[in-house]
């Protein structure tokens, strides 16, 4: 499987194409908008928020409600780009045009892409940098998410996500999973404990008063995971290495830990390492999941536990200093709108993108033509591994 996407934040739509899919596998429309619905959602989000429905469609691949196993393309309409024609339309304009036309960015933000990719694409305006590098672009990935997440459902294999930190406050603790589906889409901030998420409230109140953004970590859960997805031959075969790149590639994620993670460099050998046991019922499982669900690439069967850090959002309405590509003077950056904090929302961008690298992952290992056909494998490949 692999898929693209396309689009401008402030462009006409955002689109993702899906190729490898299985034929067959009935797909909920509904569920998969809810999906969408989500990632614009949380506590301290902008007004973009209220402008964009972010309603998607199927263009094609899916007829009568079932994957027809051809590319599947889905889009999704930025109502937004009624305001913006003028400065984001496809079609030629003259020099007198180009003079006149507002919002002209020669100011890069620090944080950004906005500079890097001025200098490597060789632009003048750096809105053709800022408007692919936006953060809106995980609409299409949170769509691509949502139908992988159909098919994980399909085979009984569940996922979530919760925020267990936003600037200083911290709701780390265990969880039961039912409760954690439940709580999490109570919490304006997708956190279990609700003094934690009062705290949480406060404290981007308080960012937003400053003119400051916040950042915080977010946790993926994926329950009744295989055994065996990703290989430990090749190291672009490593499952968690793959979603350790798919956590990154999130705007403004910059790290990534599995299990205990880092708290691991701390912590004697005899207290990480997950031991092996075995019943006539259940065959062999690991007594903890302190490693996340994997070893030597590989999930053993736990479930998968990742975290991804994000950084706050660069975007400041108490801009910092940076330098006018033209002039070259220093300049307060330019101020585009922004949330103070998103990291509610990027739990959930988080969640689709460990669901797009399961649902690859057991595309890789199965036969994927025809749905059907990869059920009865994955069930006889449990029905063997039972019996190991």
């Amino acid at each position: 499987m692999r898929f693209l996407t396309s689009g401008e934040s402030h462009g006409p739509k955002v689109n993702a194409i899906v190729e490898g899919f299985p034929s067959n596998l009935p797909v909920n429309k509904e569920r998969m908008q809810e999906e969408l619905f989500k990632r614009q959602g949380g506590y301290g989000r902008g007004r973009r928020m209220q402008i964009e429905k972010d309603t998607f469609e199927f263009g094609s691949g899916v007829r009568h409600g079932k994957t027809l196993g051809s590319p599947i393309m889905m889009e999704v309409n930025n109502d937004d780009f009624k305001h913006w024609v003028n400065i984001m339309g496809a079609e030629p304009i003259t020099k007198e045009q180009e003079a006149e036309m507002k919002r002209i960015i020669t100011k890069p933000r620090p944080g950004h892409a906005d500079l890097v990719g001025g200098m490597k694409y060789n632009h003048r305006d750096l809105r053709n940098i800022l408007e692919r590098s936006s953060a809106r672009e995980t609409t299409a990935r949170v769509a691509v998410g949502a139908l992988c997440k159909e098919l994980l459902h399909a085979l009984d294999i569940n996922i979530t996500s919760r925020v267990t930190k936003i600037g200083r406050v911290t709701d780390d603790g265990a969880y039961d999973y039912a409760e954690l589906s439940t709580k999490n889409t109570e919490s304006s901030v997708r956190m279990i404990s609700q003094e934690a998420t009062k705290e949480a409230e406060a404290a981007i109140d308080a960012a937003k008063k400053a003119g400051d953004t916040l950042g915080g970590v977010v946790e993926v859960i994926v329950e009744n995971p295989p055994v065996g997805l990703g290989s430990h031959v090749h190291y672009d075969r490593k499952l968690d290495a793959k979603i350790a790149r798919s956590i990154v590639s999130i705007n403004a994620f910059k790290g990534v830990e599995f299990g205990m993670g880092f708290k691991m460099a701390e912590t004697p050998g005899s207290s990480v390492q997950d031991e092996i046991k075995f019943d006539s019922e259940d065959g062999f499982y690991r007594s903890s999941n302190n490693l996340g669900g994997f070893e030597g690439g590989m999930t053993t069967g736990m479930p998968i536990v990742v975290r991804g850090v994000m950084k706050p959002i660069p975007t400041l309405y108490k801009p910092l200093m940076s330098v006018d590509i033209e002039t070259k003077e220093a300049f307060t950056a330019t101020i585009e709108r922004s949330d103070p904090c998103a990291v509610p929302a990027a739990s959930i961008v988080a969640e689709h993108m460990v669901a797009i690298e399961v649902a690859e992952a057991i595309l890789d290992k199965f036969p994927s033509d025809d749905f059907g056909d990869l059920k009865a494998s994955l069930e006889l490949y449990n029905k063997r591994l039972s019996e190991y």
